[in-house]
């Protein structure tokens, strides 16, 4: 009988109720939930990562382009960035005006044809003394055969300024200074001071079409 009891214990104690048995079942979960953590932790945490490197190179990417158009543009950045009321919408207007230039065969002017738009504003200069709105005048049309001359599409004058930005940003503003002396002129309230204000402003920009060197714009990203 006692070995019997005993027996019964025995079983009793490695049944699948048993306390051993409960407490290997328990830690086996355990372990099992540890390791399901363990790998959900571990994606998360790749994702945020991914989610921080790809954060970072927009950012990056962005400050890049930021500075390559305030490099490119000089004033012309801050006066977009004044005309559209954001730097974001200033930046994508200038990437299209980029893109836009880009596409266009602009090129240098031949010797032949730089001695000769050369000639002619001299001329242009020794009408001054006898006639300045004509000068004035004269110079507005030989910018914009210098510029067709060199690629640029015939367009109106706001559009002529903006390409003029892409590679002459330096001296755009001669002539949006010079195009205002000569729509005052239009309305008789230009004086001739004035106008020889106008005819400097045209030299600047017609000095820069007719010497500067072509280089292919380089877009920003």
């Amino acid at each position: 009988m006692i070995v019997l009891v005993t027996d019964q214990v025995k079983d009793e104690a490695i049944g699948p109720r048993s306390p051993s048995v409960l407490a290997g079942i328990g830690f086996a979960f355990m372990g099992r939930r540890r390791n399901q953590m363990t790998t959900t932790t571990l994606v998360i945490v790749a994702v945020v990562v991914a989610v921080a490197v790809l954060a970072l190179a927009w950012m990056y990417s962005e400050r890049r382009r930021r500075e390559h158009l305030r490099s490119r543009f000089g004033p012309e950045y801050q006066r977009a960035v004044q005309d559209l009321g954001s730097a974001p919408k200033a930046e994508a207007a200038l990437h299209d005006r980029e893109k836009r230039v880009a596409s266009y065969h602009i090129h240098d002017l031949s010797p032949e044809e730089r001695a000769r738009f050369s000639e002619a504003w001299r001329g242009v200069q020794a009408k001054f003394v006898d006639d300045p709105a004509g000068a004035v005048s004269e110079a507005d049309v030989l910018v914009t055969e210098i510029m067709t001359a060199r690629g640029y599409p015939m367009s109106d004058f706001d559009r002529r300024a903006e390409d003029l930005t892409v590679d002459h940003a330096n001296v755009v503003h001669h002539y949006r200074q010079a195009r205002d002396i000569a729509l005052r002129h239009s309305r008789k309230s230009a004086t001739t001071e004035d106008l020889r204000q106008a005819l400097v402003h045209y030299r600047a920009l017609f000095g820069d079409l007719l010497e500067a060197p072509h280089h292919p714009a380089r877009r920003s990203a």
